[in-house]
């Protein structure tokens, strides 16, 4: 491997894309091959926020090609019922029904919204993760589903799904949110059965880099699709303008990065993990393009981004590799996350850093708009 030269951060975004579609030049190959899973859908999420800036009808088209491969004319496909990962590919069907006007990708929305209606809740109403972790919610499930239902609730009417959204974070905020950190748990079991359970608490007992990624990325999609009148609104930007102060707090000043167990970066078996520093920059980024952070956030955000790009590496094919991704994982000890085993180009690590590549464009091309203002 080859470390890469120095380009504009929409050129990498685009690298790190025309990369996978030379490997999988067939989207529906990408892994896992020819399934509905939150995998490809980050990646092509990433791709989607990238085709909106540059306008290039390959990335769109790219899109399509996956969700045709498993979504038929009528509007039927194969996905899992009981979990909440299933709905976050959904997120590729409102651009594409929105493009074409096909009633199969509104069919194929219908589906996953009335998904929602069939999942275990705890005592509460906070959907379970999945049925086999019962009674349990996962920070990682705040972006899985509920962007998906704001965005249904903007594109179809069903404005009921915004305080559902709204009602999802805040039982993640109240049960999972560490006072003295300011950070949240990767998960909370109601029933206090799990073996990594607080007895108390219920809570799990780490910081996990990629599932606070997750719940920045969420929160920051809302307030974009949140109407500026809707109740809890302003609570939820009070609550991601603290969360950025957070984060800046924890990032590690020499690489710019995070680490996988955030809080615990003196450890010398901790270690600095890609994709949840690639969400982390992208959160930072929105929360200065949103107004709800300063200078402080922008240069996090710029320092991460160097960070990133000082790791990336390329192949003998010239191709863009992502190294030090963890790979999907349930919750548990510190143990359990510092042995997680490390990918390269894995499919959501890859989508968030072209998620990141994407947001700080337009957070330096802004800055220099802003410059020539005052000039």
């Amino acid at each position: 491997m080859t470390m890469l030269g120095s380009d504009t951060p929409l050129t990498w975004a685009r690298k790190a894309c025309d990369s996978l579609m030379n490997i999988y030049v067939d989207a529906g190959t990408l892994p896992p091959a020819h399934r509905w899973h939150y995998h490809q859908g980050v990646f092509l999420c990433g791709m989607e926020q990238l085709w909106e800036v540059v306008q290039d009808e390959k990335y769109i088209q790219y899109i399509q090609q996956y969700v045709d491969d498993l979504v038929d004319e009528q509007g039927n496909f194969m996905f899992a019922r009981d979990e909440l990962d299933t709905v976050q590919a959904g997120l590729l069907l409102f651009a594409l029904y929105e493009r074409t006007g096909l009633a199969k990708y509104r069919s194929a929305a219908d589906k996953l919204r009335y998904l929602l209606l069939t999942l275990n809740r705890t005592s509460e109403g906070g959907y379970w993760h999945k049925d086999k972790y019962p009674y349990q919610m996962w920070l990682d499930g705040l972006y899985m589903a509920g962007v998906f239902s704001l965005k249904y609730a903007n594109t179809f009417g069903e404005t009921g799904l915004r305080a559902e959204v709204l009602h999802q974070e805040k039982l993640m905020r109240e049960h999972m949110r560490d006072e003295k950190t300011g950070l949240l748990y990767h998960a909370w079991d109601e029933s206090r059965r799990m073996p990594w359970a607080d007895p108390q608490t219920g809570c799990s007992p780490e910081f996990w880099s990629r599932s606070l990624g997750w719940y920045g990325l969420a929160v920051s999609q809302f307030l974009d699709l949140l109407p500026a009148e809707e109740p809890g609104r302003v609570e939820l930007a009070e609550v991601l303008s603290s969360f950025v102060r957070t984060l800046i707090r924890y990032q590690d000043k020499e690489s710019g990065l995070w680490y996988q167990v955030v809080d615990k970066g003196e450890r010398p078996d901790n270690w600095l993990e890609t994709s949840g520093s690639c969400l982390f920059v992208y959160t930072l980024a929105k929360a200065v393009q949103q107004g709800l952070a300063g200078e402080e956030a922008r240069q996090a955000a710029v320092r991460g981004y160097e960070g990133l790009i000082r790791v990336v590496e390329e192949d003998d094919k010239g191709w863009l590799v992502l190294p030090d991704i963890c790979i999907g994982t349930s919750a548990g000890d510190y143990d359990h996350y510092a042995a997680r085993p490390k990918v390269k180009n894995d499919l959501h690590g890859v989508g968030a850093f072209v998620m990141a590549c994407a947001q700080i464009e337009i957070l330096l091309n802004r800055r220099e708009n802003q410059a020539d203002v005052h000039v």
